[in-house]
């Protein structure tokens, strides 16, 4: 069944409505090199909004801060009916050592910061963007509610953060009647799927909504990239790399990752799509996914990624891909599926699902 940006879905454990496609605001701004300019990503905006899109997701360092103020500037009309999701972690001040990290300090005047930039009095999701392995999680923990509790903050949610910390966060919160986490933003695409080992069934068990970035694996999966790519020198990578000097420092642009982007392209000419709308939509299918995000430069980016909702695919084209981006879910996983049947030998157990 096909889906439109205004087929709303709640998003982990919340009343809150979202859209199946949330909009990346990270290519707002043109700051690091290869973004949207003003005028593209107004753009983008308007595309995205006009179609019912309603879940627009930004950082506090995306583009040294230009998202977040074009943003700011492309709401003013229309704030309550958008859910802006951003994030804090990262260093805004270099040479400051409290101006990043998850700690309070580092919380707090970032909210404010956002605040600020995105011309709102709150925030509807708040993620820790980073896992920075200091911070104690009560601290953390206390630091989102209090925010929640002022209005300043509506849900908060987590970032690229190991499953154990996750799921020990939330059992916390549960415990002290904190606000819980809502939402997992995890790098997540047929070229990165080990995140189905922990990270997926965690977030589904303990009702969070995964937000995947990434899902057409730093633009790997779009086709655009061949062999030749590879035997080029690999550039010095920072925020304002050029975006193959980006994918090739991930690993997903590299002999594993071109040959899913093949089975991907083969896959779509026989459905009579794009590579990046059947990549996209292959992200959909899996039903602990919420909404993934998707990140244009440009207004026909965009449109090619909505399509993505359309499409449907046959249970062959699901086991090539599936087959061609296949991992290893590793122990305890194997071995238990192994296992299960010899486990259940003389006991009468039926299983409804």
């Amino acid at each position: 069944m096909s889906l439109t940006l205004d087929t709303y879905r709640l998003l982990g454990r919340s009343g809150l409505r979202v859209s199946p496609l949330a909009l990346g605001a990270m290519t707002f701004g043109a700051d690091w090199g290869w973004g949207a300019d003003t005028d593209d990503a107004r753009k983008l905006f308007d595309i995205y909004v006009e179609r019912g899109g309603n879940f627009i997701d930004t950082a506090s360092m995306y583009t040294d801060g230009s998202s977040e103020k074009l943003l700011g500037d492309f709401t003013r009309d229309n704030r309550e009916s958008l859910v802006l999701a951003t994030k804090y972690t990262s260093v805004r001040r270099p040479g400051d050592p409290n101006s990043g990290g998850n700690h309070r300090k580092s919380m707090m005047a970032s909210v404010e910061s956002s605040l600020r930039h995105l011309n709102t009095g709150y925030i509807d999701l708040l993620y820790l963007h980073v896992w920075d392995f200091l911070t104690p999680v009560e601290e953390i923990l206390r630091g989102m509610d209090d925010l929640v509790r002022q209005g300043k903050v509506l849900y908060v949610g987590i970032s690229d953060t190991p499953a154990w910390q996750v799921s020990r966060m939330q059992t916390i919160a549960d415990l002290r009647g904190w606000s819980p986490l809502v939402a997992l933003q995890i790098e997540y695409s047929l070229i990165q799927r080990t995140v189905e080992r922990d990270l997926i069934p965690m977030a589904r068990e303990m009702g969070l909504g995964v937000i995947p970035w990434s899902p057409l694996a730093g633009g790997v999966l779009t086709g655009k990239y061949s062999r030749a790519d590879l035997t080029e020198q690999q550039a010095v990578v920072s925020r304002v790399g050029t975006r193959k000097s980006l994918a090739l420092d991930s690993g997903t642009l590299s002999e594993r990752g071109l040959a899913i982007a093949d089975v991907v392209k083969q896959v779509a000419a026989e459905l009579g799509r794009t590579p990046s709308q059947v990549a996209l939509a292959w992200t959909l299918r899996n039903p602990g996914v919420t909404a993934p995000i998707v990140g244009a430069r440009t207004p026909a980016q965009l449109e090619d990624n909505l399509a993505a909702l359309d499409v449907e695919f046959d249970p062959a084209h699901l086991a090539r891909l599936d087959e061609a981006s296949a991992i290893d879910l590793g122990f305890p996983h194997e071995f238990l599926a192994r296992n299960r049947i010899a486990h259940r030998a003389g006991m009468k157990v039926e299983l409804r699902h």
